[in-house]
């Protein structure tokens, strides 16, 4: 049987490692992968600290790092300053490409310098590295261990995620622009129909700019996408010929004449040209939606949510008065989304009483602004510059949200108290609607500046789940020395979707570092259910619902489960965040809808934690689960990459024995 690939596994097949021959890789496989390149910002310090407690003596690779301070660029206070101190003498130290604070946010960086390129798998330790797919790269977040591993052996795990199709067809109104788009699309699907999926963006694309695809592209992380890749088309090609020749004319007047840039060269531009991956005819994907462009008209998200958006038509009527405009943040900050601002506050000054601010993606893009004379206008019409950098998106610096405040903002997440005070309100539009916002001090588009009107009707999309027959995974049947590939238990069943962190191990023991294991194992998900410790044998297989795991990046919410004998968690989906620290601190973890399904009508009546009385033998290599009912249920199978993991107990460990 031939396999066929999409896009994302094409691009994911490049960057794998110990494949058999002839094995294709496809969406469920637990695979080893050596990204092109791993982008860390503030958080190097924290990933040094795991760095040097696995007892790494130098760098895989010095190349495939990149550090680039942008979160606290604001933050001169002598902590912060010695903190970026470190992490500069620790890149020289090792030969690591750095880039200071005010060189800009680094995934504009890496873009701007070529650490990403059509067709490359790049991560970051950052939930927005979904950037990348703008250009028809692979970008994708990973946690800190996983850094730290790449930066010591040059690799990490991957599981690699199903993929959804979004096709767009029709064409986008005159001022409708990328950010409409997708703030549209997370409001209309805000029921987590692609949740941790990876997006291929198909159809009529080519009417998208690379700015606007990167901005569709970062914000497919608030829709809860793992990835968003466009295809690599004309657009793509063009922007990568003038891009090559922009650094070869700046590094030329820098460095001389024998000047070549180290990573953008007509050369590999034409390499992608002459070698381009396009996904198979008949290629799996488990969603497919269809987006038509033509009923799309400005919205807006929010308050305090992204899974809520409203069109301009309908919130300007309520007349809501804006405090704070924000043009800042690595979604909507680049040349483009200045220039779009700069035309809609031209001859116009910031409404008295709102507060206006303006950072650029990187000193790149504010230089070229300033040269344009868009970021002069926005001065002049009344913005507060800021460096380039994150700052108040993630409610750090100048120009916070206070009590009862609202705020405006071109960025791509307006959590309840992510932008300073939890007792103000916050809404996201795009570099159009902030900069008319800001001048008509209230919540509105263009239109009520220019003129401009849009018909009120509802966006249309259409969204289909193509039947998909299992096909063989990566694992092959491999079995790694000291797996267990085979268990046995019962399932004890936790009936709650999008159960937190917090749930599974409380807050108020994370930062505890004493806490002997057994105390971990009795205190487990203690804020769900008091009871669970005490029902719970060792080697029960425990059953979530969806979306296991969401809330905070706390590691002992998958030590504690480990620590109370369980061996392995299945769900009908686990946040990935969860998942990778669960993996990389040796819990198994699979995603198993159908079984949750099942559960759920064979124990209708609501428990916190059932003891199913269901004994199961899995089968983890072969990705197969028997019930003593006689019912067998296919499951992901385990492949030799979270095999290795697991018998060494965890991520640091394989790396420790790796070095």
């Amino acid at each position: 049987m031939t396999v066929k690939q999409n896009l994302i596994e094409k691009i994911v097949q490049k960057y794998t490692l110990d494949l058999q021959e002839g094995q294709k890789v496809k969406s469920g496989d637990f695979i080893s992968i050596s990204p092109e390149h791993v982008m860390t910002h503030d958080n190097t310090g924290a990933v040094m600290k795991k760095f040097k407690e696995i007892g790494a003596p130098k760098f895989n690779d010095p190349k495939q790092p990149i550090f680039a301070l942008d979160h606290d660029v604001q933050n001169k206070s002598e902590k912060n300053l010695e903190k970026y101190k470190n992490i500069e003498e620790f890149a020289a130290k090792y030969g690591v490409d750095f880039y200071p604070a005010g060189r800009g946010i680094g995934h504009q960086i890496v873009v701007e310098e070529g650490y990403t390129f059509p067709y490359a798998m790049t991560v970051a330790s950052d939930s927005h590295s979904n950037t990348y797919g703008g250009i028809g790269a692979l970008g994708t977040p990973i946690v800190r261990t996983d850094a730290a591993s790449i930066w010591a052996t040059g690799r990490t795990w991957w599981q690699v995620p199903p993929v959804a199709k979004v096709e767009f067809k029709g064409k986008l109104q005159p001022g409708v622009t990328g950010k409409d788009v997708i703030i549209t699309l997370c409001g209309l699907f805000n029921h987590d129909e692609v949740l941790n999926c990876a997006l291929e963006f198909t159809g009529n694309v080519e009417q998208f700019s690379i700015s606007e695809r990167l901005t569709i592209a970062n914000m497919t992380t608030e829709w809860g996408c793992l990835a968003g890749v466009f295809p690599v088309d004309q657009v793509t090609i063009d922007f990568y010929k003038d891009r090559a020749e922009k650094v070869l004319k700046a590094g030329i007047a820098k460095h001389g004449a024998k000047f070549v840039h180290p990573r953008i060269t007509m050369k590999r531009i034409e390499e992608i040209v002459n070698n381009p991956i396009v996904p198979d005819e008949g290629a799996d994907y488990v969603k497919h939606i269809v987006v038509d462009l033509d009923s799309i008209i400005p919205h807006v998200a929010g308050p305090n949510s992204v899974k809520v958006s409203t069109s301009i038509p309908q919130i300007e009527k309520e007349k809501i008065t804006v405090h704070k405009a924000y043009l800042v943040s690595c979604v909507n900050s680049r040349t483009k989304d200045l220039h779009e601002a700069a035309e809609i506050v031209k001859g116009h000054k910031v409404k008295e009483g709102v507060e206006f601010y303006i950072a650029a993606a990187s000193s790149e893009v504010q230089k070229e602004s300033e040269e344009s004379g868009d970021w002069n206008t926005l001065i002049e019409a009344g913005a507060i510059p800021l460096p380039a950098g994150c700052g108040p998106c993630i409610g750090l610096g100048t120009g916070l949200l206070k009590d009862n405040e609202v705020g405006i903002s071109a960025t791509n997440r307006n959590f309840k108290g992510r932008m300073g005070s939890p007792l103000a309100k916050a809404y996201l539009g795009s570099p159009a609607v902030v900069a008319a916002s800001a001048i008509m001090g209230y919540i509105c588009g263009p239109g009520a500046i220019n003129g401009t009107t849009y018909d009120d009707i509802p966006p249309v999309a259409e969204l289909t789940t193509p039947k998909i027959e299992k096909t063989a995974a990566a694992a092959g049947g491999q079995v790694v020395e000291g797996f267990q590939g085979t268990l046995e238990g019962e399932l004890v069943f936790c009936d709650a979707d999008n159960l937190n962190t917090d749930g599974i191990y409380p807050g108020k023991y994370t930062y505890q570092d004493d806490i002997p294991r057994e105390t971990m194992a009795k205190v487990v998900m203690e804020n769900y259910d008091p009871e669970f410790a005490a029902q719970v044998q060792k080697n029960d297989v425990v059953v979530g619902g969806f979306n296991f795991g969401t809330g905070s990046s706390r590691e002992q919410a998958a030590t504690a489960l480990l620590y109370a004998g369980i061996p392995l968690v299945f769900s009908g989906s686990f946040s990935e965040t969860y998942k990778r620290n669960a993996i990389n601190n040796g819990l198994l973890v699979l995603e198993t809808p159908e079984l949750v399904q099942d559960l759920r009508e064979a124990f209708p009546e609501k428990v916190l934690t059932r003891r199913t009385g269901w004994k199961v033998k899995i089968d983890l290599i072969n990705g197969k689960m028997e019930v003593e009912n006689g019912k067998t249920y296919n499951i992901p199978t385990v492949g030799t990459a979270a095999q290795e993991i697991i018998v060494a107990g965890g991520l640091e460990n394989w790396v420790k024995n790796r070095i």
